[in-house]
């Protein structure tokens, strides 16, 4: 088996970020957390909690038509029981936007009820996105503001000013830039950052990424790999094996009949992020006790 390697990523601008988001939390009366449905813990910056300390949050697990159903599901129960609201959203089809502003209100009813006692029903509610990079932040006040008010790229690092986004009536956002943070702990944060794209590739060994990826899908999700490839995955798969056979496969060959594993490593990433190779989730909650 080949060994998570260590992964590392935090440039300049995001520490102008963190400093931007704790600036600005004053102005807000709740924060609207954005984490990728595929990595529900990893997508989490840990900063966060200690960040915005009371002010009322909601979680909202994003790209979730690329993950495991069923698994988002039992992290929205999950997120819920820890007194975190959570609800599954996507911000390409729209699913589950229905129940954001529903969710918003919900939240914040005592503070509108105050609000309404005082005469101060039409004072605007303002909300605060964060998430980390490539969450899909961008897409997501797109597809609920009904317009191009956000770049868009499937690249981490696109947005890196805060901007404000009137929708919903007397609904304001305020977008801020992805941002990560200074040291990832857990090797396997940082790998399954890498494997999203929240990560840059230019940073990541692709080739080794690549490996890591298709033994853990072979682990967990055995069915994907022959499916999508064609190739026989052995009962103790070895993630070179693997990448060659993939490449076998989709003819990436060079002189001498060797396989180039940049181009096969690319191709697995891509499809993986894509969705193409189905709907994926690569963590799970704890199991109740």
């Amino acid at each position: 088996m080949i060994e998570a390697p260590s992964i590392q990523w935090f440039p300049g601008h995001m520490a102008k970020t963190r400093r931007l988001i704790q600036q600005n939390l004053k102005l807000v009366d709740l924060v609207v957390e954005l984490a990728d449905a595929r990595i529900p813990v990893s997508s989490r910056n840990p900063e966060l909690d200690r960040w915005i300390e009371r002010k009322p949050r909601i979680l909202l697990l994003n790209k979730s038509s690329l993950a495991d159903e069923r698994v988002t599901q039992s992290w929205c129960a999950y997120f819920k029981s820890r007194g975190i609201p959570a609800l599954a959203v996507d911000s390409v089809s729209g699913r589950g936007f229905k129940g954001f502003v529903p969710l918003v209100r919900e939240e914040l009813s005592e503070l509108l009820k105050r609000r309404e006692a005082k005469g101060m029903a039409g004072r605007p509610v303002r909300l605060m996105i964060v998430g980390i990079p490539n969450v899909g932040k961008s897409s997501f006040i797109n597809k609920i503001a009904g317009g191009k008010y956000a770049r868009v790229e499937d690249r981490p690092g696109v947005t890196r000013t805060k901007q404000w986004i009137s929708f919903g009536g007397d609904l304001e956002l305020m977008d801020m830039p992805g941002v990560l943070w200074p040291k990832f702990d857990d090797k396997t944060v940082g790998e399954h950052l890498a494997f999203t794209g929240a990560v840059k590739d230019d940073v990541v060994d692709i080739e080794l990424l690549a490996m890591r990826l298709l033994q853990l899908l072979a682990a967990e999700y055995p069915a994907v790999l022959p499916e999508r490839y064609g190739i026989v995955v052995p009962k103790e798969p070895d993630g070179y094996e693997l990448l060659c056979a993939v490449g076998k496969k989709r003819g990436m060959l060079v002189s001498g009949g060797g396989v180039n594993t940049e181009r096969a490593a690319i191709t697995v990433l891509d499809e993986f992020r894509a969705g193409k190779l189905g709907r994926i989730t690569l963590e799970k909650p704890p199991a109740k006790r």
